[in-house]
């Protein structure tokens, strides 16, 4: 696995930064980018006070907020070293983690559980997309003699367990 640093952190990057309320960026700074985020190394991470997250240059780093965080607000996160992921690997290091309340599916690391079955990111991202498709439109369940609920879960649960296309799990449900 690879380490990351100051040096790299930003080249092609899976996090999750933790929002932080009580830190107070020093007057002389590490790295400030054209978008205005600024950035501050310590030996064991890195604070980041930005208006954007999600998707960083080449990068996907997710904020864990408050509930009170709302897009294009100002927000501070820290991310240790430890929490840096390769996303242009053909490492399988990613799991996806579906909310079936909320109707909706995330890629999440493989050091918060270990019991799933792993992917890279790219494709954990594109099974994601897909569930998260499942979830928004019921039309594709018209074709079933099952409930709409139980048939999406059945589905989605061999989906993110299987190197199996969707297309395959469905059809051993017609």
């Amino acid at each position: 696995m690879k380490t990351y640093n100051q040096t790299n952190f930003f080249k092609h990057t899976f996090c999750e930064f933790e929002q932080v309320d009580n830190f107070k960026f020093p007057g002389k700074t590490n790295y400030k980018s054209k978008s205005e985020s600024i950035y501050f190394y310590t030996d064991e991470g890195v604070y980041r006070k930005s208006n954007h997250w999600g998707r960083v240059a080449n990068c996907r780093w997710r904020l864990i907020s408050n509930k009170n965080y709302k897009n294009q607000q100002i927000v501070i996160g820290f991310a240790k070293w430890t929490n840096f992921y390769p996303i242009n690997s053909s490492e399988k290091i990613f799991f996806i983690d579906v909310n079936f309340e909320e109707k909706s599916a995330k890629i999440q690391t493989k050091k918060t559980i270990e019991a799933q079955k792993l992917f890279t990111f790219s494709e954990a991202q594109k099974k994601t997309k897909q569930i998260n498709h499942l979830f928004k439109d019921d039309k594709w369940a018209s074709y079933f003699n099952e409930e709409i609920n139980i048939l999406r879960k059945k589905i989605i649960i061999k989906f993110i367990n299987s190197e199996k296309t969707l297309q395959q799990i469905k059809s051993t449900y017609k």
